[in-house]
């Protein structure tokens, strides 16, 4: 085998988990977003709190678990399990795990992009003299802002918060601790709406996720955007002003 041939084999490999993602992704939004719904949640809710009571341990591995596979492979469903584990296991609980089943599928992708494109990008980044250079040396100076403020906008997807810091070389220490911290807020809110959701279906009626966009929800989240960016801001007047 050529070394040409083996370079190529080691891209195919490299890119392989990245390429297995978009294609559960792509085969998942069409399959089964009409599965993992409010209303199926609703049809099974006596069973699975049933299921919790008697089996609490095995739940709980369990919700986590599929809610890791639902992040890691981008599937649809995200906005649904997160309110279902406030749901089956109450705020404070509900919240923890879904914070981490979420950042848990959240570095699956980081890291299989990165072992991927994000490692070619990377390297044709830094080997540049244009933009792109300009653009990594920027994130680079504001890495942890920027992680913070991609979790805490609420208009940023999921997805692509996962995928742009490994395509430019973010380190993934910082990607991982800034994802944990910086989607808790808004898992304190879906979860939070999850916890309530046994009264909403006796009502016959679904939750209902604009919540987050009511003045009293999305306010403090703005504010945490604000102070999160605070930092760029300071460093961009200094070296304007010439301190």
């Amino acid at each position: 085998m050529s070394n040409v041939e083996k370079a190529e084999k080691n891209i195919l490999i490299r890119n392989a988990p990245l390429a297995v993602i978009l294609l559960a992704a792509a085969v998942g939004w069409f399959t089964l977003r009409d599965y993992i719904s409010f209303s199926t949640l609703n049809e099974n809710r006596d069973a699975l709190l049933a299921f919790r009571d008697n089996h609490f341990l095995m739940m709980s591995i369990g919700f986590m678990a599929i809610y890791i596979v639902i992040v890691a492979f981008s599937l649809p469903g995200a906005a649904v399990a997160s309110v279902t584990g406030g749901f089956l296991f109450g705020l404070a609980a509900g919240t923890a795990y879904n914070v981490f089943a979420a950042t848990t599928g959240a570095s699956a992708i980081f890291l299989a992009a990165r072992w991927g494109l994000g490692q070619t990008l990377a390297r044709k980044m830094d080997s540049s003299d244009g933009a792109l250079k300009k653009i990594k040396r920027e994130l680079a100076e504001h890495e942890i802002s920027v992680l913070l403020l991609m979790r805490l906008v609420p208009v940023v997807p999921f997805f692509v918060a996962n995928l742009i810091p490994a395509m430019v070389g973010v380190r993934f220490i910082n990607f991982l601790w800034t994802t944990a911290i910086g989607i808790i807020p808004g898992a304190i809110v879906f979860t939070w709406i999850g916890a309530g959701l046994g009264e909403v279906f006796d009502r016959g009626e679904n939750p209902d996720l604009s919540l987050i966009w009511e003045p009293q929800v999305i306010g403090p989240i703005l504010g945490l955007c604000i102070l999160a960016a605070l930092p760029i801001a300071i460093k961009k007047i200094r070296g304007r002003r010439g301190f």
